[in-house]
């Protein structure tokens, strides 16, 4: 489904002529769920990358473009950091929506209490119920790093 979305829009910005921006970014997306798909296929996955594969890839592509954008102002370069900025709302059209800092903590409690962890031994059992629930909804880092604290804290 996600797959088609992003086909359907590549072939919309190049049919009405938009910025050259988005088209370059909808073919880079392509581009990386093609390598994605061509490495499934050597692990005998003839369908290609998955939903979660996809919603990987575009969590990832946006946190390589935060990153690049934090170093072209430290660099004294924003007209590249506006151009990375412009690329992450282009991504993040086919991400859902990120879960504010209360909703994560939320979640991140919630799990706790489901698994009855009690210390960092459960950790990596409640950061996979996380990345089950929320896969592309999420901040994984900042949900470890809470994690990681009520955990330690309840030890």
């Amino acid at each position: 489904m996600l797959r088609e979305q992003i086909d359907t829009s590549l072939k919309t910005a190049m049919k009405a002529g938009d910025a050259k921006l988005r088209v370059a970014t909808l073919r880079l997306i392509n581009a990386a769920i093609k390598d994605r798909d061509i490495a499934a296929r050597a692990e005998d996955r003839c369908d290609g990358a998955t939903e979660e594969e996809i919603l990987a890839i575009l969590t990832k592509m946006v946190k390589q473009r935060e990153e690049s954008a934090a170093a072209f102002e430290n660099g004294g370069r924003p007209d590249l950091a506006e151009k990375e900025r412009s690329e992450i709302e282009v991504i993040r059209e086919f991400l859902p929506r990120q879960l504010s800092d209360d909703e994560i903590q939320s979640a991140v409690t919630d799990v706790i209490k489901e698994y009855d962890a009690s210390g960092l031994k459960d950790m990596g059992k409640c950061m996979g119920a996380l990345k089950e629930r929320y896969s592309g909804a999420m901040d994984f880092g900042r949900a470890g790093k809470l994690m990681k604290e009520k955990l330690t804290s309840a030890a």
